[in-house]
């Protein structure tokens, strides 16, 4: 069910910082129109971090409603509180989401056999599939192997979302938890590195302003072009240093706008991106031919 290019949705908002669901649902159906292969709401690039528990459930069943079924959508549902991770994880199931996103604990810096227990808890609450999420970089801890492999022995638990760009870390996980568990990367640079080590698909930032281009690369892949799969790779590389010029979604949320899709309003602590970079991502957007 979860493969391909899949997209780490931003949250169109208004000048006032308040969600622009319009926008929003739009820009779910721009995504499928151009071959989105799955929707990923409330993440870290959704900027889940500063939105409220009630407008985070609002943004889930937006996409939800949007999506029509026609599909998957992974909504993120993770905290560093492990009832809080359950509550967000029920009401995802709840709205009628197709799978859980849920982080490592961020700031709380468990040990493995807390992370062991954390997603163990929600497994058993919430009878939906969970995607782990595992980026190190912003949460602080990495999830080895081998507690990943004793997770994956939980029906519930059918995945991961790989932010380490450690590519020997696909075939260890595959060798580990087995063909079927799913793998998505969840790093730009490496999405079709990450292809090769045994990887299904990638969550993507850049997914949300060249969604055709990365659907494109996907499907590439899967019909044996590495030719063309590589191609495309190359070409959206310079997209992707511009994506994360600044901390994500500031620069994606400028991309979005320069292309007409919605504002480049971001909630603080982030703040709007340096002249600089946005001359940096609007370059990229025309080296790339998505920006005329």
């Amino acid at each position: 069910m979860f493969h391909g290019s899949m997209v780490a949705l931003i949250t169109p908002m208004r000048p006032d910082g308040s969600l622009d669901k319009d926008a929003y649902a739009r820009f779910v159906a721009w995504q499928i129109a151009e071959g989105t292969q799955g929707l990923i709401p409330v993440g870290t690039t959704g900027e889940s971090p500063t939105l409220t528990h009630d407008e985070h459930k609002q943004v889930v069943e937006a996409c939800i409603a949007a999506a029509a079924g026609r599909v998957p959508v992974i909504a993120g549902a993770g905290s560093n509180s492990t009832a809080e991770a359950i509550d967000l994880t029920r009401h995802a199931k709840g709205a009628g989401a197709d799978a859980a996103l849920v982080v490592t604990p961020y700031y709380n810096k468990p040990t493995q056999e807390g992370l062991y227990r954390h997603f163990m808890a929600i497994a058993d609450a919430v009878d939906l599939p969970v995607i782990i999420y595992n980026i190190p970089p912003r949460s602080v801890v990495d999830m080895s192997v081998e507690t990943m492999a004793r997770l994956a022995k939980h029906p519930n638990i059918v995945g991961v979302k790989d932010a380490t760009a450690n590519l020997a870390r696909p075939i260890h996980t595959r060798i580990a938890c087995g063909p079927d568990f799913a793998q998505l990367s969840g790093e730009d640079h490496t999405a079709v590195a990450f292809l090769a080590a045994g990887g299904h698909g990638c969550i993507s930032v850049t997914a949300n302003i060249a969604p055709r281009l990365c659907a494109e690369m996907h499907r590439a892949w899967a019909e044996g072009r590495l030719t063309d799969a590589m191609a495309i790779q190359e070409r959206l590389t310079p997209v992707h240093d511009a994506m994360f010029s600044e901390a994500s979604p500031g620069p994606v949320k400028v991309a979005a706008s320069l292309l007409g899709l919605c504002g480049d309003t971001c909630r603080l602590p982030m703040a709007p991106v340096a002249e600089a970079n946005q001359t940096r991502v609007k370059t990229a957007l025309q080296g790339a031919g998505l920006l005329n």
